[in-house]
């Protein structure tokens, strides 16, 4: 089957920052086009250019359906690069507690926080961790998330890990990219974090790469939870095995995951709050995309991310809900983006770059998704407004088209 989309108003194909692998954006990046077609053959962008244009050998297809966009903005379907997005229970009293001034550390502690949600994680049934997902990645696919990574790392140990693994891979209608997150805080079974680092690096991971349930692996570097020094090691293992790794880095404190990131070569290094000038210049220098979860730092009420410093030193940037049932239970991409722009002091077009072609690099998929180039996923999303009223009014329902892979969902 073959699709055109025929009378585009405005097409941000983000191109250009695909080019510069989305360091120092401007809106010249966006790539910015206007009454331009788009040629869909199965699942990838075939062609694009004015309707006119379309050369003749593609317009004489005998499957070839045209499609009247009526002046819709068209760009890229955003990648949401990290979430939590598989468990089960809620986390409603603890925000209380944080509200009266209780840590997060202390909670933890005290058996809350992710423990708290391992319990209710472990005790559901594959069927209802799917049944959620999905409506999870429903609520995300309606406002044009095309790409959905999914931690697991709330059951933290080796059959019910697995289970949320292939929770996620049942999930459908949009691209799914599983994260084992194993090392996300130290579960009752294990009276260390080493200890419980060797079992994940022994036991677990050679199952999660045998079953083909995971090609990623993520860690909480942080005080009070995985150490520096195991946590690199664990992390050498997984890389023996094949997996690509991402970290959980400086959050909480300056705990050296940013710099393990570097180090290690880490597709990406995610929070970074307490990072000084020294973290952004060698992030800078590196492959490494910086993660940005600001409705986190909002839940917790700590300091933002320096984001403009780090897009002034030559850093990537993504952005992301870090959706999850305790410290950012928020699906808003809206949201989010508002609080890159007010908080973070981050442009729109730098949000909206980093939301597709940041957030792509942070996935390892930049040849396929973040922008809208001939060859790549026909990954789009359509809409009635113009481009610069994204990321500006927390909760309007502004009515979306969205295409998964060359199909209308």
């Amino acid at each position: 089957m073959a699709f055109l989309l025929k009378n585009i108003s405005t097409l941000l194909t983000l191109g250009p920052a695909a080019l510069k692998e989305g360091r120092r954006i401007t809106e010249s990046d966006l790539g910015i086009l206007r009454g331009q077609s788009i040629l869909i053959v199965k699942d990838k962008i075939a062609w694009i250019g004015e309707a006119k244009k379309l050369p003749r050998s593609l317009a004489q297809k005998k499957s070839l359906k045209e499609i009247d966009m009526k002046g819709m903005t068209v760009l890229p379907g955003f990648v949401e690069c990290h979430t939590h997005s598989i468990f089960a229970g809620d986390r409603f009293s603890e925000f209380e507690l944080r509200n009266q001034g209780r840590s997060y550390q202390e909670i933890a502690a005290q058996g809350g926080g992710i423990l708290s949600t391992m319990r209710n994680t472990r005790a559901a049934t594959l069927k209802s961790l799917i049944s959620m997902g999905q409506m999870r990645a429903d609520h995300f696919l309606r406002q044009g998330v095309t790409t959905l990574e999914i931690k697991s790392g709330y059951a933290l140990n080796l059959d019910d890990e697995l289970k949320c693994l292939r929770a996620i891979q049942k999930i459908q209608k949009l691209r799914v990219v599983p994260t084992f997150l194993g090392a996300h805080a130290l579960p009752p079974e294990f009276k260390t974090y080493e200890s419980y680092l060797d079992f994940l690096a022994d036991k677990v991971l050679p199952e999660v790469k045998k079953k083909k349930l995971a090609r990623r692996v993520d860690i909480f570097i942080e005080q009070g939870f995985f150490p520096k020094q195991a946590s690199e090691k664990y992390l050498r293992r997984a890389k023996t095995l094949g997996f690509d790794i991402t970290i959980h880095a400086d959050q909480l404190t300056l705990s050296g995951g940013s710099d393990v990131a570097i180090k290690l070569g880490a597709l990406s290094a995610d929070h970074l709050l307490q990072i000084t000038s020294r973290e952004i210049k060698s992030l800078a220098e590196s492959q490494v995309t910086c993660v940005m979860l600001p409705t986190a730092d909002l839940y917790t009420r700590t300091k933002y991310p320096p984001a403009k410093e780090l897009i002034e030193a030559g850093a990537r940037l993504a952005l992301a809900t870090d959706f999850n049932p305790g410290t950012s239970p928020t699906q808003d991409l809206t949201l989010v983006g508002l609080l890159a722009r007010l908080e973070m002091k981050m442009t729109l077009p730098q949000v909206i770059a980093a939301y597709t072609v940041g957030a792509a690099y942070a996935l390892n998929l930049q040849n396929e998704v973040g922008s809208l180039e001939v060859g790549k996923s026909a990954d789009l999303l359509c809409f009635e407004q113009d481009w610069q009223s994204l990321f500006y009014s927390v909760g309007e329902q502004i009515q979306k088209v969205v295409f998964s892979a060359g199909v209308r969902v």
